[in-house]
């Protein structure tokens, strides 16, 4: 039956080998179901909830992926996506949870219709490509510095802003050596580097008070969802700060589930001979399916992760792949307290490396063209530096469209990027 469906034998492939491949993603991006919560919780928001939250939304999902596109793409809760809900959003812009799950919700309600409606490829080709890489390495840095904070090993110091933590704390320590043990295991390529990581980090906190063992049995049913589900505000989604967080999820998270599709499927040797990923379209609809469905749940923007890259590398072609890594996400649910008792100085370390991982796109940047360049810097330069996601985005696209039209590189501007400038300078002045 599986053979039928998912044309393994038109794939070359195996069932054995598959299943193999969509464990191996599995475990590359598991750590999600621990840092995603951690993350999360920041705004006050059921930590234990959140682990179900995580878990269910990664599995429908991936399912969806596995069953409707037929790709092995694994998806989850976004990093980077969650970051900025958090630590933007709510802690930043001062907004409730529930309103950044309103965005969440929308957003995902959004690219259903965009993707029903092709439109969505269109407003990717609109957007400079040099800023889609600029986003993605903005997040890296800001991702890791969320890390090194959450350690202890960056810390507030009044007089230039920030400085360096207690560095003989046991939450300093044990973050560090976890970073070094994943530097490690990911130099020897051993599969589930982070996530082996993380787990060692938790056990080497249990007996300096940094993890705290859970009272209850490491098996059972899953944390209620009660306290997050369904939790939406209406009353502030006709303001500017709506649209400006509502556009920020559209584009973050537009552009890493491209470049993941894409990537990921050039290194399987999936493309056509046009360049396109196959299925592309009901690939586009997984990702629009889970980020609604985890705004019901609970739980900030789904998205395509790059860590499939892992399940490829092992063989994995079709959507069995992704059946086999659903189906973890599933048994994960009834081992919540395993990663509920996770500490900030064990995930501290995955954040970082994964912040490492997310800025390999500006090996892509012509440092030459200084129209291009400079937008990049300030994008990358400005999220880590305000704690938003979305001043940088603003910022680089202002410097973009400016440094274009001084030059006299007009054709350079889409038509969407000079509407956007123009809302961008308003919210400066409104």
């Amino acid at each position: 039956m599986f053979g039928r469906f998912f044309r393994l034998e038109q794939n070359r492939t195996t069932a054995k080998t598959e299943i193999l491949a969509g464990i191996t993603t599995f475990m590359t991006m598991a750590y999600i179901l621990a840092v995603n919560p951690d993350i999360l919780s920041a705004t006050g928001m059921d930590k234990n909830a959140l682990f179900t939250a995580t878990a269910l939304s990664a599995f429908v999902a991936t399912l969806f992926m596995a069953l409707v596109a037929r790709l092995p793409f694994a998806l989850a809760p976004g990093m980077g996506l969650n970051a900025f809900f958090a630590f933007s959003v709510v802690l930043g812009m001062g907004y409730s949870w529930q309103f950044a799950l309103t965005a969440v919700f929308l957003e995902g309600i959004i690219f259903l219709a965009l993707t029903a409606f092709n439109i969505r490829e269109l407003i990717v080709n609109a957007i400079p490509l040099s800023l889609k890489h600029a986003v993605s390495a903005g997040i890296g840095l800001f991702i890791a510095f969320i890390g090194l904070q959450s350690a202890g090993v960056i810390i507030k110091n009044d007089a230039v802003l920030v400085g360096l933590g207690d560095m003989g704390s046991p939450s300093v320590l044990i973050a560090l050596g976890g970073v070094a043990l994943m530097g490690v295991l990911l130099s020897l390529k051993v599969r589930g580097a982070l996530l082996i990581g993380i787990f060692i980090a938790t056990m080497a906190g249990t007996p300096f008070g940094v993890t705290e063992l859970p009272e209850s049995n490491l098996v059972g049913l899953p944390p209620s969802l009660e306290p997050i589900i369904w939790k939406f505000d209406f009353s502030n989604i006709f303001s500017f700060d709506m649209l400006i967080v509502l556009f920020t999820f559209l584009f973050v998270d537009m552009f890493d589930t491209v470049g993941t599709l894409v990537g990921v499927s050039s290194k399987a040797g999936m493309l056509t001979k046009e360049g396109k990923v196959p299925k592309v379209k009901q690939a586009l609809f997984a990702d629009s399916v889970g980020t609604t469905l985890g705004a019901i749940l609970g739980t900030s923007t789904v998205t395509t992760y790059v860590e499939s890259a892992s399940g490829v590398a092992e063989g994995g072609k079709t959507g069995l792949t992704s059946l086999a890594t659903a189906f973890m996400f599933l048994i994960a649910l009834f081992f919540a307290p395993v990663f509920i008792m996770v500490p900030g100085a064990a995930t501290a370390p995955a954040l970082i490396l994964v912040g490492f991982f997310m800025m390999s796109p500006i090996l892509k940047i012509d440092f030459e063209n200084f129209t291009e360049s400079i937008p990049v810097f300030i994008t990358i330069i400005i999220m880590p530096l305000t704690y938003s996601i979305a001043e940088g985005i603003v910022f680089g696209m202002l410097s973009y469209v400016i440094l274009k039209l001084l030059t006299g590189k007009v054709k350079d501007i889409s038509i969407v990027m000079v509407v956007l400038s123009i809302l961008f300078v308003l919210k400066f002045f409104i």
